[in-house]
């Protein structure tokens, strides 16, 4: 298969099912909306553009849909290579340079590398969203990522709570969405792979440098799972009512 042909190809039943029901269940995109998309790069953004232009072309909703690659500075993290591969999809597409991790040398105070990067980034994404007309900024986090902050919210916070599924940032006029919360990210790699999408691999050193609380979440979620397979269905009905709209305030700061 050639890769003009690879792009128009439908995701897997897998993947659109619960993607579908999740836009469904949590209202996630209204009829004329402005759709952007966070694209890292990463097989999970990757996974929901292709996801969300499928949704855009069959869905009974008519919304616009763009995406916005926000690039902090990391050595050897170069995302470039999306500005072909998008415009190759016909999608609008913004690519926008922040010195992040520069930045993080003389501001970044007590919060980690990762923390402050989150924070900048997302005020990074909101300013394109609204320079640029669009009302809804759609996330590529899935299942995996709620439990693991679930769990890290209850063992280290004393709270519970993880993502929302949808929610209105504080300042009322942008909607955060997570169209991927049905989904494991065994299935985004699998997807990715299958497809040949462009994946750009994070190779920030601050992230890498040390072992952090969601990377020994997610080791603690795979050795559970092998001895209790249920364990994510079982997360996903414990954490639905900490995902709906209008119980995030405050998560638009950093996830």
């Amino acid at each position: 298969m050639n890769d003009a042909a690879k792009i128009d190809q439908a995701p897997p039943k897998a993947l659109l099912r619960p993607v579908g029901r999740a836009l469904v269940d949590y209202r996630m995109i209204n009829d004329g909306d402005r759709v952007l998309l966070a694209l890292s790069g990463g097989k999970d953004s990757l996974s929901l553009l292709h996801l969300l232009r499928h949704f855009q072309r069959h869905a009974p909703v008519r919304f616009e849909l763009g995406a916005v690659t926000i690039d902090p500075g990391a050595e050897d993290f170069d995302p470039s290579p999306l500005k072909p591969y998008l415009a190759e999809l016909g999608i609008p597409y913004f690519y926008r340079e922040e010195p992040i991790l520069e930045r993080a040398k003389t501001q970044m105070g007590k919060p980690s590398y990762c923390a402050f990067c989150a924070r900048m980034k997302r005020g990074a994404l909101y300013s394109c969203a609204r320079e640029n007309g669009y009302n809804v900024l759609a996330l590529g986090q899935h299942l995996d990522d709620l439990a693991e902050s679930f769990l890290m919210s209850a063992m280290f916070e004393g709270r519970l709570n993880t993502m929302k599924a949808n929610y209105v940032i504080r300042a009322g006029d942008l909607r955060v969405i997570r169209p991927l919360i049905y989904v494991r990210e065994r299935q985004t790699a699998s997807y990715a792979a299958h497809a040949g999408l462009p994946v750009i691999y994070e190779t920030c050193p601050a992230c890498f440098a040390h072992p952090t609380q969601r990377a020994e979440m997610k080791t603690l979620l795979a050795q559970q799972e092998r001895s209790h397979p249920q364990i994510f269905k079982t997360l996903l009905h414990t954490m639905r009512p900490l995902m709906a709209r209008g119980a995030g305030d405050g998560e638009d700061v950093a996830d």
